[in-house]
């Protein structure tokens, strides 16, 4: 399938956190399932932060059921990144479709639905771009051996039918993300009612049901063997390798102090480039000396502003950057405040240094592209590999470079 390119950004993820967990006893007797700890803090704080670094959902609704409290005091109102939190809580089972009719009045046209009892580790904005004009475009794990899941038959990209769990198939496994259109929350007639057994049928069956499998890393910890299993695995599969992207010259063209949208000039493949690190699995970083600050060309405002639009930009094709790290200083600066010699500009590895302490980076197997000696620099003090970019096709560059085949990729 062709990716929409321009399509509009998902801005809503809703993310339901009210099964009971039976199966798991007294584990979830008073603990809601997605609150088990696993890797040593709450599921439920994976799958978040998870989101949140996408840096394109400007919020992330919880549907809580049982011991649903717990959920509501920890993260209603809070805000992680650029997605400010809600909890709705439900009074009596309902079940996955219910919970979407309870809460109808706050979701979005259109918007990421996931199950809070998985983790899924694909390019989710690769799903975004990829949905069409479906009710439902899922993400689907490939190669997934066992039984314990249900499935689904493809034609195509079209979900034709559902297999359920027990019955032998050999097709991709259902792994509970999903763009959804809110009008499905029409084709629930009675409570409680699932999304999974009552509705998804149905609209396969009327063609209204899309999907794209991946690859990457899925653990689902609704059985003891699973739990135990992703608190042991979890926390090392979050660790990635990065690719860390000098902005001017490498991902837009360097026109001289560039703050104003209107002037940006991608580099040819620029956005096609991040894709590309994002679908592979790796962290994406943009670490860029923004000296005008310090020459009073601009201010720290417009370059947050302008970020902002790239980040959007990029979100529109399907890609993503983990984090941004700029330096506004200068020792020769004309604005008092910025004129000082800082570690963190390049050649200094200080804005390096401080993402490898914030994100759980694979430091032997990340690399950093620049257009400058300086960049090469601060990639060497760093413990990084370092490339430098003389123009070109910047998606084509990356994917030579690229160490190991892309783990999520459809």
């Amino acid at each position: 399938m062709r990716l929409r390119r321009g399509c509009p950004v998902l801005r809503q993820a809703v993310i339901l956190v009210g099964g009971l967990g039976t199966r798991l006893g007294e584990r979830t007797r008073t603990t809601p399932k997605p609150m088990l700890h696993v890797g040593g803090r709450p599921f439920l704080d994976t799958l978040i932060g998870e989101l949140a670094r996408y840096d394109a959902f400007e919020e992330i609704l919880l549907l809580a059921g049982h011991k649903a409290e717990s959920i509501q005091a920890r993260y209603d109102g809070t805000v992680w990144g650029r997605a400010q939190l809600a909890v709705t809580l439900e009074q009596a089972p309902l079940g996955t479709a219910g919970a979407l009719v309870h809460g109808a009045g706050l979701l979005q046209e259109r918007f990421l639905l996931l199950n809070g009892d998985s983790f899924f580790d694909f390019n989710i904005l690769d799903l975004a771009a990829r949905a069409n004009a479906s009710l439902v475009h899922m993400a689907l794990r490939a190669d997934v051996v066992g039984d314990r899941f249900g499935r689904v038959l493809l034609d195509g990209d079209r979900v034709r039918s559902f297999i359920a769990p027990g019955q032998g198939a050999t097709g991709p496994v259902n792994a509970g993300v999903y763009v959804v259109d809110r009008t499905i929350i029409a084709s629930v007639e009675s409570l409680p009612a699932s999304l999974e057994q009552d509705i998804f049928p149905a609209l396969a069956a009327n063609g209204a049901m899309s999907g794209t499998s991946y690859r990457g890393y899925f653990i689902d910890i609704g059985i003891p063997d699973d739990l135990a299993r992703a608190d042991i695995e979890l926390t090392e599969k979050l660790r990635r390798p990065a690719v860390f992207f000098d902005r001017d010259g490498v991902l837009n063209h360097d026109s001289g102090f560039t703050f104003e949208t209107g002037k940006l000039q991608w580099i040819e493949g620029a956005r096609e480039a991040v894709k590309a690190v994002n679908d592979a699995g790796y962290f994406a970083f943009i670490v860029t000396n923004q000296s005008g600050v310090a020459r009073g060309f601009y201010e720290e405002c417009h370059v947050h502003a302008l970020h902002r639009w790239m980040a959007d930009e990029m979100a529109a094709i399907g890609a993503h950057i983990d984090a941004l790290e700029y330096c506004p200083d200068h020792p020769g600066g004309t604005i008092e405040r910025y004129r000082r010699a800082n570690d963190r500009r390049k050649p200094g590895p200080g804005m390096i240094r401080d993402l490898l302490s914030r994100f759980p980076v694979n430091v032997a197997d990340s690399l950093l592209i620049g257009d400058k000696p300086s960049d090469l620099e601060a990639a060497r003090a760093a413990g990084l590999q370092g490339h430098l970019f003389s123009g070109g096709n910047l998606e084509m560059f990356v994917k030579q470079r690229l160490p190991r085949p892309s783990a999520c990729t459809p």
